[in-house]
């Protein structure tokens, strides 16, 4: 898998981490999404960057322009919740593509720090041929892209698959590295360090989607 660190270079997306983790500012929850949005905008730009292209003429008022345009079908694919900003902001720049949503969410089925992945919900195109954009704005330990990979192979085999996220542990990028294809690319604004006891990434910024859309009842 090829890892793309946004933050190895510094730019403005360090003011948009910064308040997405400020527990003062964070409660703001138009704000939250909002970074998100405008973090999914930036990682969709440098992600285009990989992108086939080919040259277009394109008639202008005063003649005709020679542009290169991507050649890409592309389908992005989020996973619910707190994936849904980071897909909007990725829909801002690629919005010609095809939508995919699914859910994964821990479950806890004996009420302690044990936890599987349930995958319960998909509506998807054709994958077949296509570049696949996972987005989902918490890259922990990991299990959550390996299971909607998983779910996702009845709708085809995509040519090329990019994961989008904004905050990952090092341990769920080397989890990642052992189950996705070699010529997979993940596209993260900023790398942490650890995971906790519970698999939550330390320092991170807490739960995405509750941040996003408001506290949810545990089942």
């Amino acid at each position: 898998m090829h890892v793309h660190h946004l933050l190895e270079k510094k730019s403005i997306a360090n003011t948009f981490i910064s308040q997405l983790r400020n527990v003062d500012i964070q409660t703001d929850r138009l704000r939250f999404r909002r970074n998100i949005e405008r973090l999914g905008e930036i990682l969709g730009y440098e992600l285009s960057k990989n992108f086939q292209f080919e040259d277009r003429e394109v008639k202008t008022p005063l003649g005709i322009a020679n542009v290169p345009l991507p050649k890409e079908e592309l389908v992005i694919c989020s996973i619910l919740r707190a994936g849904l900003p980071l897909h909007t902001g990725l829909l801002n720049y690629f919005d010609a593509a095809e939508n995919s949503f699914i859910s994964a969410y821990r479950h806890h089925p004996n009420n302690d720090e044990e936890f599987e992945i349930l995958v319960e919900y998909l509506a998807s195109p054709s994958l077949e041929g296509k570049t696949l954009i996972l987005a989902d704005p918490m890259l922990a330990t990991g299990r959550s892209f390996v299971n909607v990979l998983e779910a996702l192979k009845k709708m085809g085999n995509p040519k090329e698959i990019h994961l989008v996220a904004v905050i990952a542990a090092k341990e769920g990028i080397a989890y990642l590295e052992e189950k996705f294809p070699e010529n997979s690319h993940l596209w993260v604004a900023t790398i942490d360090e650890k995971l906790d006891e519970r698999g939550y990434i330390v320092p991170g910024l807490g739960d995405a989607g509750d941040l996003c859309f408001g506290p949810k009842e545990q089942h």
